[in-house]
C-alpha cells in the first residue's frame, strides 16, 4: 500500500524570560540593560514581516493551493481572496509574521471551511523540514521525532480494564505504525480478554491512516474489510484502504466496541469513527465531531513559513461521502464528559441482558448501579447521615465535612458514595459496598456487600 499523508501538523512556539541584576551591580546592569534593548530591537527588527515578504509568501501560497489543494476551483477562489485583501491593503498593519500567518489562516478557512488548511511561522520547522527533504534517513532528526512520540507513548494514554470486564483505550493520536506498531500490539494484546472495548478519542485530533487500519484489523476475522477510499488531486490517483488479514496477537471480531467522541475529536479520529459507524460494528457515544475528512500534510512557503495543504479527500465505501464540514454524529448524543460513564453503562446493561450466567449477570447489575450513580447521584440529608456514624466491630463510619467515610482497622479511609438512602460504594473499591441495617428507623448495624454475592454483617457497638 502506498504510503499516505498524515491529516495534519502541529506547531511549537518558544518562550523566554529576562531576570533581575543585582542593586550593588548597578553600572553592568545599566551596560547590560543597554546591551539587551539593542538586542531586543534587533530581534523584534528581524521578526517583523514587510510588504515584500507578505506579496511573496501570498504569491506562493496561491502557487501552492491551485497545484496541490483537492477542490481546484475552491483554490483559485482562495487565492483570489488573499491576493485582494493585500492589494486592498488589508495585511499593511500586520507587521508580526505569527499574526500575519494566522490571519492567512483565517481567510483561506473562511474561503474553503477547510479546517485542515494552516498557516505557521515557524523558521526552524522550515529548516528541519529542508533537512529531512535533503536526507531523508537522518538518525538526528529520527531520534528527535520519536522523542517526541515517546513522551506521549504513541498516543496510547491509558489502557485498563473497567468494572465489568469492560475494556477501556484512551487514545490521543493516531501515530505511524512505523513508530508506534509494538506499542499499538500491546495496548491490543492487553484488551484482548475484554467482554466489551470502549475507544475514547474525545481528545483525539487525527494523525495516520495506516494507525487507522492496524487497529481496525483486530475488530475483523481475516477476510479484507475495505475501510476507506482516498482520492489525492495532484496525482490524480484513488487509493483504498483495507483491514489486514493477520496482525499480532488476537484478534476480536465478536466484541462490542463504543467509540467516545467529542467536538475535539478530529481528523482520522473521525475517520476511524465513521468507518466503524457506517461498517455498523461499533456504537459511537458523545458529541459530533469537527468536521475535517481531507488528509494533507505541510508544504513549504518559505523561509519561514508553512502551509497545511489538503491534497485528497476520503470517500467512504458505504456513504459514497465523508464527514467534511459536517462532522460524525453519535449514536448516542451526551455532553462528552457523560460519554465515558454513559458507554460503560450501556454496555453493562447489554451483557446483563444477554448473558444466561446468573453470577454474571449479578455482576453487570452490580457495576450498572454505580454507573447510574455517577450519572443521577444519590442524596442523603446530614442528619440522616450522622445517625450512622459510629463503631460497627472493626469497621468505622465517622461524618466529616458533610460526607461519610469509611475505615476498617489498619486499613485506608474512603468516601462513602450513596446508591439509595441507606446503601453506599466507593470509588476505590468496587467491588465493596457497605449497607446500613436498620430496626424500625434504628440503626443496628451494617452489611458488607461484594459483587461476587458474598455478605458478611457487624453489629453497632456505638
Amino acid at each position: 500500500m502506498k504510503k499516505q499523508d498524515s491529516y495534519g501538523f502541529s506547531e511549537k512556539r518558544k518562550f523566554w524570560k529576562n531576570g533581575l541584576i543585582p542593586t550593588l551591580q548597578i553600572l553592568l546592569t545599566i551596560f547590560i540593560i543597554i546591551v539587551l534593548n539593542v538586542n531586543v530591537f534587533t530581534q523584534e527588527k528581524e521578526l517583523k514581516v514587510n510588504k515584500a515578504e507578505q506579496e511573496e509568501v501570498i504569491k506562493k501560497i496561491s502557487k501552492i493551493l491551485e497545484d496541490n489543494y483537492v477542490y481546484p476551483e475552491t483554490a483559485k477562489k482562495m487565492s483570489s481572496h488573499i491576493s485582494g485583501k493585500l492589494k486592498k491593503g488589508n495585511y499593511k498593519m500586520i507587521t508580526s509574521p505569527s499574526e500575519f500567518a494566522s490571519q492567512l489562516g483565517k481567510d483561506l478557512r473562511k474561503i474553503s471551511r477547510d479546517l485542515h488548511i494552516r498557516v505557521s511561522y515557524d523558521p526552524e520547522a522550515v529548516k528541519r523540514m529542508r533537512r529531512r527533504e535533503k536526507n531523508k534517513d537522518d538518525p538526528e532528526l529520527l531520534e528527535l521525532r520519536l522523542k517526541e512520540l515517546r513522551r506521549t507513548n504513541f498516543g496510547f494514554n491509558e489502557v485498563k480494564i473497567l468494572g465489568g470486564n469492560i475494556g477501556y483505550l484512551d487514545l490521543r493520536q493516531f501515530a505511524d505504525p512505523k513508530y508506534a506498531g509494538e506499542t499499538a500490539v500491546a495496548a491490543m494484546n492487553f484488551l484482548a480478554n475484554c467482554e466489551t472495548l470502549i475507544i475514547d478519542l474525545r481528545n483525539n485530533g487525527g494523525g495516520s491512516a495506516e494507525m487507522i487500519q492496524l487497529l481496525t484489523s483486530y475488530f475483523y476475522n481475516n477476510e479484507p474489510i475495505h475501510l476507506n477510499t482516498f482520492y489525492w488531486r495532484p496525482s490524480d490517483e484513488t487509493m483504498q484502504t483495507w483491514t489486514l488479514p493477520h496482525v499480532p496477537g488476537k484478534k476480536i471480531p465478536d466484541v462490542d466496541i463504543y467509540v467516545l467522541t467529542s467536538n475535539r475529536t478530529f481528523s482520522a479520529a473521525e475517520e476511524f469513527s465513521y468507518n466503524l459507524k457506517n461498517l455498523k460494528r461499533a456504537t459511537l457515544v458523545g458529541e459530533t465531531t469537527r468536521g475535517g475528512a481531507h488528509p494533507g500534510g505541510p508544504m513549504l512557503v518559505n523561509d519561514n513559513f508553512i502551509i497545511n495543504v489538503p491534497k485528497g479527500r476520503a470517500i467512504n465505501p458505504v456513504t459514497k461521502t465523508n464527514w467534511e464540514r459536517i462532522g460524525v454524529k453519535p449514536h448516542i448524543e451526551v455532553p462528552q464528559e457523560d460519554a465515558l460513564t454513559t458507554a460503560h453503562l450501556k454496555a453493562l446493561e447489554k451483557l446483563a441482558s444477554s448473558t444466561k450466567d446468573k453470577d454474571d449477570k449479578f455482576r453487570y447489575k452490580w457495576h450498572a448501579e454505580s454507573l447510574k450513580a455517577e450519572l443521577n447521584p444519590v442524596k442523603v440529608s446530614p442528619e440522616t447521615m450522622k445517625l450512622y456514624a459510629g463503631k460497627y466491630g472493626p469497621r468505622t463510619i465517622t461524618f466529616e465535612n458533610g460526607e461519610l467515610h469509611y475505615q476498617r482497622t489498619g486499613r485506608p479511609k474512603y468516601r462513602m458514595i450513596p446508591l439509595s438512602n441507606d446503601l453506599f460504594m466507593f470509588k476505590e473499591i468496587d467491588y465493596f459496598r457497605i449497607k446500613i441495617i436498620k430496626e424500625d428507623g434504628v440503626v443496628k448495624g451494617v452489611m458488607g456487600m461484594y459483587d461476587n454475592g458474598a455478605t458478611d454483617k457487624n453489629l453497632k457497638s456505638k
